[in-house]
């Protein structure tokens, strides 16, 4: 059976209205950001189901009626979030050697806007036990390094038209902004979308005044002379992707299991989901026991600095924290244990390890790879069950799912979004090779925390 294939209907490119201040063209990057210009942009999605209709006159016209408001609430969501609609720009010197990368908002053609159409149904999407491989084209820029957006839009909409459901899929560049800041602007735009044409202010005005060390900024140069010298694409191996469900019940049992067996109260819900995966895929990865094993998490700097950023703080401003034992250790002790090193990883991780880890980068600055973040022992948390993921609605009602593209991925990732119910439920997407997540589906101490959970539509 040949696999349809995603058509394009129409393209353009989205400037911000009302037009942006002169003052506000040039952006610069933080630390936080240059570090991220290796890596792939953001790539997140909502399915939603189409509303129902008798005739296929009614179907085309409110797809048309979608698309048109989506462009228009874009342009309107990008006069708040302007950085989105620049391109990268380099400065280079030879002698000594710098690479200045910002952001230019005024050569630029502005964010790209796709509609698209793909003769599958919400079915195909969320039925298989695995995430088919075809959610990857419902995203632009796909296997583009964030260094690509000196050419490619720094962000992307694709709206693509299934047969009785719509995918809007969002692509931004990493090195502009974090998943706080990523979920900030789809907010924003599903809240500009439901304000219609009216020019209200808007609930949360993201804060564009970047933040740099004392004596540091607005120009940081990388000490590099070309971009091959700190750019590598990274090519995904073969892996299942899969979701998994947890139900808020399920979850506080966990919880409760992993503070009675450390003889606290202190081990938050995803501290324990975090240690109940860590444990269960380094199991089924069948490691010496003396192999060093690490469970690395994706932390929000914005609430640990001194005084905080505010949530509304738009850039980047996370880093990987990183909690480590052998296999054995890890293996041998009970899940409170594991949860317990990786609370207090996160509890140690403050205001002085965040500057610290900031005073060692501009020492030395290096541009993250995946091939620095991980290796074969790693299990990486990314995301966050606490963005508002299923609030955005686009008059198509809450969303059926969460889905993300190609990006970031390899075997050990796994990416958390709240569980569509809500209720503290939280689905994970894990990522592994095809014998180790046919291990994990067999894993009892995972399987039996996990819900299985089918949408009515």
């Amino acid at each position: 059976m040949t696999t349809p294939s995603l058509k394009l209907v129409s393209e353009c490119f989205i400037k911000p209205y009302p037009s942006i201040e002169d003052s506000k063209q040039i952006c610069y990057l933080t630390p936080w950001d240059l570090a991220m210009l290796s890596s792939h942009y953001i790539q997140k999605g909502l399915l939603f189901k189409k509303p129902t209709s008798s005739s296929s006159l009614n179907q085309q016209h409110f797809i048309e009626n979608l698309v048109d408001k989506l462009k228009q609430s874009l342009s309107l969501t990008l006069f708040h979030f302007y950085p989105l609609s620049g391109r990268l720009v380099t400065q280079k010197t030879q002698d000594p050697p710098s690479y200045n990368v910002f952001v230019d908002c005024k050569n630029s053609d502005g964010a790209r806007f796709i509609h698209s159409t793909l003769d599958i149904t919400i079915n195909d999407i969320l039925s298989p036990v695995d995430v088919p491989p075809i959610v990857q084209s419902f995203f632009d820029h796909h296997r583009a390094t964030n260094h690509d957006g000196h050419t490619m839009s720094l962000l992307s909409i694709q709206v693509t038209e299934l047969v009785d459901g719509v995918f809007i899929g969002c692509s931004m560049n990493h090195a502009i902004g974090d998943g706080t800041a990523y979920w900030n602007f789809f907010n924003t735009f599903s809240e500009i979308f439901q304000n219609g044409d009216n020019l209200l202010p808007i609930s949360h005005q993201p804060i564009h005044n970047k933040w740099f060390p004392e004596g540091y900024g607005p120009i940081i140069n990388l000490p590099f002379k070309h971009h091959d010298e700190f750019i590598r694409s990274h090519e995904s191996p073969i892996l299942r992707e899969r979701i998994f469900h947890f139900s808020a019940d399920s979850i506080a049992k966990l919880k409760a299991k992993a503070n009675k067996e450390s003889k606290t109260t202190k081990i938050s819900s995803f501290q324990s989901l975090s240690a109940l995966v860590w444990r269960s895929v380094t199991r089924l990865r069948q490691l010496s026991h003396d192999t060093k094993t690490s469970c690395k998490m994706a932390i929000n700097n914005r609430t640990r600095m001194e005084p905080s950023l505010p949530k509304e703080y738009f850039g980047n401003s996370i880093y990987a924290v990183s909690t480590e034992t052998t296999v054995g250790e890890l293996l041998e002790n009970d899940l409170g244990w594991a949860a317990w090193k990786i609370h207090q990883t996160i509890a140690n991780y403050d205001d002085k390890v965040v500057r610290r880890s900031l005073n060692q980068w501009l020492q030395s600055p290096i541009v993250f790879r995946m091939d620095m973040m991980v290796d074969p022992y790693t299990v990486l948390m990314g995301s966050s069950p606490r963005f508002n993921m299923y609030g955005n609605e686009f008059g198509m009602g809450k969303a059926l799912g969460v889905r993300s593209g190609y990006a970031n991925k390899f075997d050990g990732k796994i990416t958390s979004y709240p569980g569509q119910e809500g209720g503290g439920s939280i689905d994970l997407e894990v990522c592994l090779s095809p014998d180790k997540m046919m291990a994990l589906e067999t894993d009892e101490e995972f399987m039996s925390s996990t819900s299985v959970f089918n949408l009515l539509f």
